[in-house]
């Protein structure tokens, strides 16, 4: 692959890779360097890239795996129950609700109640996995996506809501 080329890939996504670097790390400056160190990576592992997905789904996955790898050197891992924090509190006006390990547990329980696809999703978004690369897994639409792991969230939310409400 040509250097214009690589040129041309930086610029496509580098903005796209960030934001989601962004969505994971919530901070600016880390987001950056995480992306820089991305777009290292994938330089360096060009020639094994066989093209068997998206461009932009194999720099996603490299930056998930930069991001994974900052997190061990900081022997930060993220507990279930901050990855479901991070999960409810980026949609809606889920106002500073602490997600304990009792509500993790609950989360759990509610989710082997839904279809499997659904757990999944909301599983795969946990994990920081995009709507698009959740959409390619299942073949079905990003909206589709969307729209099953907006009501997943709705029921959790409402579910959580209720047992707060109960516990006042």
């Amino acid at each position: 692959m040509a250097m214009l080329e690589l040129k041309q890939i930086y610029e496509m996504y580098k903005q796209d890779v960030f934001h989601y670097l962004l969505s994971l790390t919530h901070d600016h400056i880390l987001s950056e360097d995480l992306t820089s160190e991305t777009f290292l990576s994938a330089l360096k592992s060009l020639p094994s890239f066989r093209g068997e997905s998206d461009i932009k789904t194999w720099l996603f996955s490299i930056a998930r795996y930069r991001w994974f790898g900052y997190l061990r050197k900081r022997k930060e891992d993220l507990t279930f129950n901050e990855l479901t924090e991070n999960y409810l509190r980026d949609t809606m006006d889920l106002q500073e609700m602490v997600v304990n390990k009792h509500q993790g547990e609950m989360i759990l329980s509610l989710l082997e109640k839904e279809s499997e696809r659904t757990k999944d999703i909301v599983l795969m978004r946990i994990d920081g996995y995009s709507f698009y690369e959740i959409s390619t897994k299942h073949s079905i639409s990003e909206s589709s996506a969307r729209v099953i792991d907006f009501r997943a969230k709705k029921k959790i939310r409402e579910f959580l809501e209720k047992e707060e409400a109960n516990h006042e």
